[in-house]
């Protein structure tokens, strides 16, 4: 079969030896010339200031990301004709990535490059887009996105804020309060989304002026460099050229740009992840205890390898989508006038894929840190050393975008539903897998992946059981699926698992010269994820009477014996290669 790029959830119903993506193996001269940039930037110019960050000094959060607009790095996703450069979702991805060494600097520039700005790149017409986003790319303005409210958060569609046309149909007079809006302490201009006639959810541009109140700047745990306010809006006249996309229509834009938020905040995850762990290396490598380096001791060694393991899994999925999506693109032209609308369908074509690296990013990042704190023993919690400001930076990323929660239901009830719209061949492979899962020790020969053919046998065991529970518990509970979250948790979790396997099988197989390596994260990946799939069967078996599925685990168990996966191992020698590369090794 001819490789190719999936489109969203197409990986259940591929293999991974068919598939193809760009990852960072792969990356263009271009790609690794940006990426060299914005980590100098980041070493030399942004960890530097990140004490004065934290202690509410705004006015050098403001001059760092007007740096980054001077070279460049704020207009990567604004087309060309518009004042940005036009790149690629990997050259995006690869910025986000690398500028990920604070997170008050993170938040901030994630604001104001991505859902303060986004907006208008993807529903704003040429008159929106040539007056704000040229602004925009170079920093002249800074720009913030208003959704939020006292009562409405992951509820996003219960917004109280109001949007009344004017007698003489000038301009539409804005009431409201919003709360939690970051940048909005320096913001030139906000994203506000509000009810038109108190029940049309649209989208606006709302530049500052009068009837604009800034509450006190929040009191945060953790983004201490990053401003964080209340914004009230008081009979706010907002011309109606302003009004974003449609009338009635602004849920479109706050939905698209959520899938393409989860999927930058995957990256930035990413970032502050491989940074962390450089960090834990070097401080084991340096404390000495009992006459030995901190680093020697086994149990610290475990978590440098679960560590690395989790990082190449966020690694390959996050290049997998951007690719993915830039594949769509490929055949359209940049300067056309519809452009924007290609590219935000390419985005939501992986909406279940941006869900799902969101929630495994942002917990791969609080683990990486929380371990790293631990490597660092009593050290890790003063101000000092960065683990801390880490710790409290990182916590907020499982609420950022869509809480962890709401992205899990996302990821089974978008799977589904492209199932029952025919998007991807749902319920004819639910129909064979009972069959084959009776028999799934044996059903086919996995000879053609080589070293990874235990494991590809075991992903693709894994796959098929996933897909028989989702299906399954979708045709016994019919529209009351959605009521039963702690169902859909587990169906997602199971996805999660399978999907970053799928990637980082898929990765190895086209750097077959490196797979000696690469095959260290993806075994104790594959033992996780099988592990973890089967009891979350298990527990769905109990609870729903599927009971074939306790049989199928039980089956899904024995083949983990048979692929002969020794995680402790694994584990050995892959921190060994991390402790040789002083940090993320790959």
């Amino acid at each position: 079969m001819e490789k190719k790029y999936l489109k969203g959830c197409e990986f259940l119903v591929e293999e991974p030896i068919n598939t193809v993506a760009v990852y960072p193996e792969g990356f263009t001269e271009e790609h690794r010339m940006l990426a060299k940039t914005a980590e100098d930037f980041a070493e030399k110019e942004i960890l530097p200031n990140a004490p004065l960050m934290d202690q509410h000094n705004y006015e050098v959060t403001k001059q760092l990301l007007k740096r980054a607009g001077e070279l460049g790095f704020t207009a990567v996703d604004i087309p060309e004709k518009y004042g940005g450069l036009g790149l690629d979702k990997i050259s995006s991805m690869l910025v986000t990535e690398k500028l990920e060494v604070n997170g008050s600097f993170g938040a901030t520039f994630g604001a104001h490059t991505g859902i303060g700005t986004l907006p208008i790149v993807y529903f704003g017409n040429h008159e929106q887009k040539a007056k704000y986003l040229p602004d925009l790319a170079s920093v002249k303005k800074i720009s913030a996105y208003a959704l939020t409210e006292p009562s409405a958060g992951s509820d996003a569609l219960s917004i109280k804020t109001r949007a009344d046309l004017s007698p003489d149909g000038k301009f539409y007079l804005l009431n409201g309060t919003k709360q939690f809006i970051t940048n909005s302490g320096f913001a030139d201009m906000w994203i506000v989304f509000a009810k038109v006639g108190g029940d049309k959810f649209t989208g606006f541009i709302v530049e500052k002026t009068e009837g604009i109140i800034l509450g006190p700047e929040e009191k945060k745990m953790g983004l201490k460099g990053s401003s964080t306010r209340a914004v009230t809006f008081e009979d706010v006249k907002v011309p109606v050229e302003n009004l974003l996309g449609e009338i009635g229509k602004g849920h479109k834009i706050a939905f698209n740009i959520l899938n393409i938020g989860r999927l930058k905040l995957a990256a930035a995850a990413l970032g502050g992840a491989k940074r962390m762990l450089k960090e834990a290396v070097k401080y084991t490598k340096e404390r000495k205890q009992f006459n030995r380096p901190v680093s020697d001791f086994g149990m610290i060694r475990r978590k440098f390898a679960d560590m690395c393991a989790r990082i190449y899994g966020l690694e390959s999925i996050v290049y997998r989508i951007a690719s993915s999506i830039d594949d769509l693109l490929k055949g359209y032209d940049k300067s056309s006038s519809d452009y924007e609308v290609h590219v935000r369908n390419a985005i939501e074509e992986h909406c279940v894929e941006d869900s799902i690296a969101k929630v495994y990013g942002s917990e791969t990042v609080g683990m990486v840190i929380d371990e790293a704190l631990q490597c660092h023993g009593g050290y890790g919690y003063i101000e000092e050393y960065a683990p801390e400001r880490a710790y409290r930076d990182a916590r907020v990323n499982r609420i950022f975008e869509g809480t962890n929660e709401i992205n899990r239901l996302v990821i089974t009830g978008m799977l589904l539903r492209k199932g029952m719209k025919g998007d991807i061949p749902l319920m004819d492979l639910y129909g064979k897998c009972e069959g084959i899962l009776s028999n799934m020790e044996g059903y086919a020969d996995f000879s053609k992946y080589g070293a990874l053919s235990p494991v590809a046998h075991l992903l693709d065991a894994m796959k098929k059981l996933t897909v028989y529970a989702v299906v399954g518990a979708g045709m016994k509970y019919m529209k009351e699926l959605e009521e039963e979250q702690m169902l859909l948790e587990l169906l997602s979790n199971s996805l999660i698992s399978c999907y970053v396997l799928d990637s980082a099988v898929a990765r190895a197989l086209q750097s077959p010269e490196r797979i000696k390596e690469f095959i260290h994260p993806i075994r104790i990946l594959a033992w996780e994820g099988a592990t973890s799939v089967a009891a979350n069967m298990l527990q769905i078996s109990t609870y729903t009477e599927m009971k074939n599925l306790k049989d199928f685990s039980a089956s899904l168990l024995r083949m983990v014996e048979k692929a002969d996966l020794n995680p402790i191992e694994e584990k050995k020698v892959l921190s060994k290669l991390v402790l040789e590369r002083d940090g993320y090794p790959f």
